[in-house]
């Protein structure tokens, strides 16, 4: 079976090239703890409701996922506790959010948990399984950066509270492969429906993590051509509308343009030189390959 992982930011930027200048900002980097917790706590509300669409069927899976509601609520503890000690700001995180978009992007109009629950399960463990992925990626290079960075009592126990989550969502991300394949493993039929999900909602999340993270000038455009891609990933029947319903949000953005409002306000107070010098260059210009 075809093993999908989450890409790099326009396949150019790492997660560690991410959590390196995450890790030598303190502002932006308790607004990254902050975004995490905030996701964490998020999925405990997005699990339970899944469990109530399944309605009791099947059993063993809504026992893993009560498991799951219980590890995510333990991770969202843990990270506000941390936070709160910190005296950081445990509000809803500034800026475009992750989940928002990729809640956006599902196709939630063709799942019909009643009338098939095989394929609901189908697609609701594919979305599961690559959000942890990128969990664990960000996650595993957030440590990796605090190892490099100044070993500070602060930064030792943000690390130590993260390396406390990290093996949890590796757990959760071999728990939705193993679904996944036992699946895949009864038919022919059934491995293509597996295959297709995961790359649908690989890409659908590859949109959503991207879209928090594109501010530059022509990103509208860019997510349009992502949306047809996405869209590219469904029946042929199921394309028209899934198209004509995020379109226009897509195209028009607006909390992107109040994103760049609020960053181009805070890059100006902090520094208008290089605000000048390295900000307006990057907005005009995109983000960059990185060159050997």
């Amino acid at each position: 079976m075809t093993v999908i992982y989450p890409r790099k930011f326009q396949n150019a930027i790492s997660a560690r090239d991410v959590l390196k200048r995450v890790v030598s900002d303190r502002e932006l980097h308790f607004i990254t703890l902050n975004r995490y917790r905030y996701s964490e706590q998020r999925s405990c509300k997005d699990l339970t409701e899944l469990i109530e669409h399944l309605n009791g069927q099947p059993k063993q899976l809504i026992k893993d996922l009560s498991h799951h509601i219980s590890d995510e609520a333990r991770h969202a503890m843990w990270l506000t506790d941390l936070l709160v000690d910190l005296g950081a700001d445990i509000g809803k995180p500034p800026g475009s959010s992750y989940i928002d978009e990729f809640e956006r992007l599902l196709d939630s109009e063709n799942q019909d948990p009643v009338g098939n629950l095989e394929d609901f399960v189908i697609s609701t463990l594919a979305t599961i399984n690559i959000t942890e992925k990128r969990g664990c990626e960000y996650f595993s290079a957030h440590i990796y950066a605090l190892k490099q960075a100044p070993q500070t009592e602060e930064n030792i126990k943000i690390r130590e509270t993260i390396e406390k989550i990290l093996p949890e969502e590796a757990g959760h991300v071999r728990w939705g492969n193993r679904w996944l394949a036992q699946i895949a493993d009864k038919s022919p039929e059934h491995r293509q429906k597996v295959e297709l999900a995961k790359r649908k909602y690989a890409a659908i999340e590859q949109a959503a993590f991207e879209s928090g993270m594109d501010i530059t000038l022509g990103a509208e455009l860019r997510r349009v051509a992502t949306l047809v891609e996405i869209a590219n990933q469904m029946p042929v029947w199921q394309r028209p509308q899934y198209l004509m319903e995020r379109l226009p949000q897509t195209l028009l953005a607006p909390e992107l343009q109040m994103v760049r409002i609020q960053v181009a306000q805070k890059a100006w107070q902090r520094d208008p030189q290089t605000f000048m010098e390295k900000f307006v260059p990057m907005f005009l210009n995109g983000i960059q390959k990185k060159r050997d």
